[in-house]
């Protein structure tokens, strides 16, 4: 999202004062659609591209990745693919073919959802205009370039498998912690990962310096004096629906996009479950700092 966009997003919920958005009816499918930001990351709106024709450039610590076209064109798109295909590249990370999906695409989170929500986001992802865009190939450094060894990897970093409910806790703590382990995919970008692109043991949601394209992102736990543990419960809720906090400030950068193109458009039942969740998790007191500007390190296409 561009700063000036952002700015007027502020000021128009600035001046609503307090009002509570109310979100028009919405499919299961476009829900999720919007929750899991698949607008964000498969269209180039930087470039003016087409909406989830991909080739938006995403740099990390590891290469630069470019999201790959998600539209429903049988020669660019996924137009061929089945619904078993859709639901497994969720699942488990694979390609129609059986290739392994780098981790930028967030499988490892898409992973928790339950067979019904794939199956809805697929029905909705089927209904967008198709549109032939070939995709682009990563910037990676050689020893990348074997898939093969993802399969090392997601026997190091990945769990497979849908949410499961905690039995201890509430019903609306369950449906936060689906809805951030799951379709929001918040770990992804807040929780620190090693020098392999795993995620780092008791950092959970803990803010990095390194993330997506260079963002520094913040620590989200409650700790009170590198996270969120100061924040009142309203205050992260109305943060999530506008991206103003509660001394005035927006949120910038990638937040913007997510709350902008996701986030608002949720219940209130459900930023209420999400505040639920962020509030419990263990409080880790990880300070975040910008961090030097990482180096660019090409492989097929798609993720």
């Amino acid at each position: 999202m561009k700063t000036s966009r952002l700015a007027a997003a502020c000021l128009a919920a600035t001046l609503a004062a307090g009002s509570t958005w109310a979100a028009a009816p919405m499919s299961r499918g476009e829900y999720l659609y919007k929750l899991s930001g698949c607008e964000n990351c498969h269209s180039d709106r930087e470039h003016d591209g087409a909406r989830l024709a991909g080739g938006r450039k995403l740099a990390t610590p590891l290469g630069v990745f470019y999201t790959p076209n998600i539209t429903p064109d049988k020669e660019t798109g996924i137009g061929r693919w089945s619904e078993a295909d859709f639901m497994r590249a969720l699942r488990e990370g694979k390609s129609p073919s059986g290739y392994h999906y780098y981790p930028s695409f967030p499988y490892t989170s898409y992973t928790r959802l339950s067979d019904a929500d794939m199956r809805a986001l697929w029905g909705y992802l089927r209904t967008v205009p198709a549109v032939r865009q070939a995709n682009e190939a990563h910037e990676l450094p050689w020893y990348l370039r074997f898939r093969p060894l993802l399969m090392f990897w997601k026997w190091l970093y990945f769990d497979a498998g849908a949410y499961q409910p905690v039995a201890a806790k509430s019903a609306e703590w369950n449906r936060g912690a689906y809805l951030v382990q799951g379709a929001g995919h918040c770990s992804e970008c807040h929780t620190p990962r090693n020098r392999l692109g795993g995620y780092r043991k008791g950092y959970t949601l803990a803010g990095t310096a390194t993330g997506p394209e260079g963002t520094v992102v913040p620590n989200i736990t409650p700790d009170r004096q590198f996270g969120i543990g100061k924040w009142k419960r309203s205050e992260l809720v109305q943060y999530l629906e506008s991206g103003i906090r509660s001394d005035g400030d927006c949120a910038g950068s990638l937040m913007a996009e997510i709350i902008d193109n996701g986030l608002k458009y949720l219940p209130a039942g459900d930023l209420q479950a999400i505040a639920t969740y962020v509030a419990d998790v263990p409080a880790v007191a990880n300070p975040v700092h910008k961090a030097k500007k990482a180096t660019k390190p090409k492989d097929d296409s798609g993720y």
